[in-house]
This record gives C-alpha cells, structure tokens and sequence, in this order.
C-alpha cells in the first residue's frame, strides 16, 4: 500500500475590494447577477460571471423549480450559456457570489460537486485552466487557479 496525499491551495483575499481591478470587476457582474435569481425555496441567492478569451462576460444566476432536480446552479447557467453561444471560446475566469435571504453569507461558498463537474468538462475541453473566484455576500474572497484545484482525481471524457 501506498499513500496518497492532495492538496489544495488557495489566494485569499480579505475582501473584494483587494482583488484585481479586472476580477473586482466580474465579482460585481456575479453580485449584480445575483439579483436576478429565483430562489422561493432555499432563498439562496447565487450570481456567476464567466470570463471569456474573446472579452465576453456570460452571467448566470441560480433557477430553482418545484421539481428540485430539475433547477440549476449559477454557475451551470453561466458555463452551459458560454458553451451554447461561444462554443469556440475558452472560459478564463469565473466569479462567484452568493446570499441568503435571512442571514448575512460572510464566508467563501465554492460550486457544489455538480457545478465542479461541469466546469471541469469546460477546462479539460479547452485544455487550460478555469481560474475561479468565490465569495458570500461580503467577507473573504477565495482564488483557486484552476477547477482541478477544486476538485482532485476529476472524472475525465478520457476514462469513458
């Protein structure tokens, strides 16, 4: 038997006042974003902005449905909607930022495992990395260089 051991690291900034003026600039596409989201049921708010290589910025906000499997996170809408309308162009950099309707989200809230898959099929796709920024709705703000960072031992096209 042999040992394996991953790790993981991270930029962290105190706030988003701290980050580079072109990523402050996408968190506050995903912040604005958020506003647009339909959350009757969790009442958490979710906004992503994708930064794209050919200067477009794709937003997405999270859709919930009665029916909970059939809603989407923000950042599938994002990357699904760059996929569909750019599907030449590679993702740079995602922005993250979410909320809750009853308390003050202060603490980093990275993609859920559904949403870490499918910015993974974009980055193995495109054959460079995802940068990812995320952030409640004040507070820290955590950089991971690349969705691999995220998540280790990514399932890949290349096993099927």
């Amino acid at each position: 038997m042999e040992k394996l051991t991953i790790t993981s690291t991270f930029n962290v900034y105190q706030s988003a006042d701290e980050l580079p003026e072109d990523v402050k600039d996408l968190m506050q596409q995903a912040v604005e974003v958020r506003k647009t989201s339909y959350a009757p049921y969790s009442h958490f708010h979710v906004g992503a902005a994708a930064l794209l290589d050919n200067g477009r910025v794709v937003l997405g906000s999270n859709q919930e449905n009665a029916a909970y499997p059939s809603g989407l996170c923000a950042e599938r809408v994002a990357v699904f909607q760059a996929g569909a309308v750019y599907p030449d162009a590679k993702i740079i950099k995602i922005a993250i930022s979410a909320a809750a309707e009853d308390k003050v989200v202060d603490s980093p809230i990275p993609p859920c495992g559904s949403c870490r898959q499918a910015i993974a099929e974009y980055e193995s796709k495109q054959e460079t990395p995802v940068e990812i920024y995320f952030m409640g709705e004040t507070g820290k703000v955590y950089h991971s260089p690349s969705l691999q960072n995220l998540l280790p031992l990514v399932f890949e096209s290349k096993y099927l």
